[in-house]
């Protein structure tokens, strides 16, 4: 009999540390070899945690919602003898996507917050890392960056721990509220009551018969903060087109019952869609890029990302990396999978990173167009409404007929720092023209 470590693994280049969302094992139950023995989290994904080894679970050494390093032990596994008893390494996902820090959120945010009593603060530790669960206890206590930044920190390095904010906060509710000093004007003169920001109004207060108050789960959280971030990052413009898509349509009618009992899967419009953007990224790269300050990146490689909702109403968006170099069977096969595991919450981190182009298929809700948030760090995202049948005027040689036809909307947003309308525009036709130009010949 030997004890084994389980390590804390690592989720990525800039994950330095994940919070245990849930325990799937209690200690003394038997564990099979890869067997997930608890759940964890970090600010990009969820991710279940395999035993390195078979055997019994001897030792939690932490507790749920308690913040972990990388590297660290979580718990120890008892084998039997002849089982390898060195500790497993940490596992090791990397990911060349940038990462935005939820730390920047944050401090956008919290810009406005007033700092609390000098008393219980430290000197200011610029830079030093947080992690998601401080972030969020910090953000609902009202903490600004600068008044957290003056926390002190009891981690490796000063970090805060959640123990750090708790006691904070705690002593902070005791302490009376300071009073701000006048701030400056830009000519050295202090600013009136009416140059000083009015701060927000506080939330009304409901009789409980009223109202039913939800609070958002972490991911939720995680989303709202990053659909503000990318409003205040980029300003947002939307182009529209109507494609007819009655070829594609007829094909897929055509194949999809062969494709089924051929591959045993359905096949759907989505990676059909892929298609026409990535061969539109090739003819328009500027729209496959992200910024960096005054910095324009241009992505070599095309992947895609598909966003998928999930079944708790949360939104992810899983990518397909290297779209350009798969064909139409590949594409729908991974489209399928990453869909499947979506749902199943069994995505690994890397594939929900490295995307430089999203798409998004309003149209599976029955709606006719969106105006879709851009997903930072990329410059444009499309949405595909939904397909109706319409009468349209066709030209032909002998004179316009009225015809019934398949209609769909497709609707770009994009970033107005460096897509233009003319460039935004003349893509969106572009996947337009490529998907009314859809080969009814085409062999999958």
């Amino acid at each position: 009999m030997a004890d084994v470590e389980l390590i804390m693994p690592k989720m990525g280049e800039s994950i330095t540390e994940a919070t245990i969302l849930k325990w799937l094992k209690s200690e003394g139950d038997t564990i099979e070899l890869d067997e997930p023995v608890l759940e964890i989290a970090t600010d990009k994904v969820d991710s279940e945690v395999p035993s390195p080894v078979a055997g019994v679970l001897g030792k939690q050494l932490f507790s749920e919602d308690e913040v972990v390093e990388v590297g660290k032990a979580i718990a120890t596994i008892i084998t039997e003898g002849g089982a390898d008893l060195s500790p497993s390494p940490a596992i090791e996902i990397k990911s060349e996507a940038p990462v935005t820090p939820v730390e920047q959120v944050s401090e956008t945010v919290s810009a406005a917050q007033v700092v609390a009593s000098p008393a219980v603060l430290e000197a200011p530790v610029a830079g030093r890392f947080y992690s998601p669960l401080v972030l969020n206890i910090a953000k609902s206590e009202g903490i600004g960056m600068e008044e957290l930044e003056r926390v002190p920190g009891t981690g490796k390095e000063g970090r805060v721990t959640k123990k750090d904010i708790l006691n904070y906060v705690k002593n902070r509710a005791s302490s009376p509220a300071p009073v701000a000093a006048p701030s400056p004007s830009s000519n050295g003169v202090p600013k009136t009551p009416a140059e000083t920001p009015v701060k927000a109004a506080p939330s009304p207060k409901y009789d409980s018969g009223e109202v039913e108050i939800i609070e958002m789960d972490r991911m939720r959280k995680l989303i709202a903060e990053h659909m503000v971030m990318s409003k205040q990052t980029s300003p947002h413009v939307t182009s529209y087109v109507e494609a007819d898509v009655t070829a594609m349509v007829n094909w897929r009618n055509k194949i999809k019952g062969e494709f089924k009992k051929r591959e045993g899967q359905n096949i759907t419009f989505t990676p059909i869609f892929v298609e026409c953007v990535t061969k539109a990224i090739k003819d328009f790269p500027m729209v496959n890029v992200s910024v960096d300050g005054n910095n324009i990146l241009r992505h070599k490689r095309i992947n895609i990302g598909m966003a998928a909702a999930l079944p708790s109403g949360n939104l992810i968006v899983p990518v397909i990396q290297d779209a350009d170099q798969k064909n139409l069977l590949g594409l729908t096969k991974q489209v399928n999978d990453l869909a499947g595991r979506a749902r199943e919450n069994k995505l690994a981190p890397t594939e929900i990173q490295g995307g430089t182009f999203t798409l998004t298929n309003v149209g599976g809700f029955g709606n006719v167009m969106g105006a879709p948030i851009i997903n930072q760090p990329q410059v444009a995202i499309l949405a595909t409404g939904t397909i109706k049948k319409k009468p349209v005027v066709l030209e032909t040689p002998e004179g316009d007929v009225i015809a019934i036809r398949h209609m769909m909307f497709l609707s770009l947003s994009y970033d107005h720092r460096v897509v233009d309308g003319a460039l935004g525009g003349t893509f969106l036709r572009r996947v337009a023209d490529y998907m009314e130009q859809f080969d009814l010949e085409t062999i999958i």
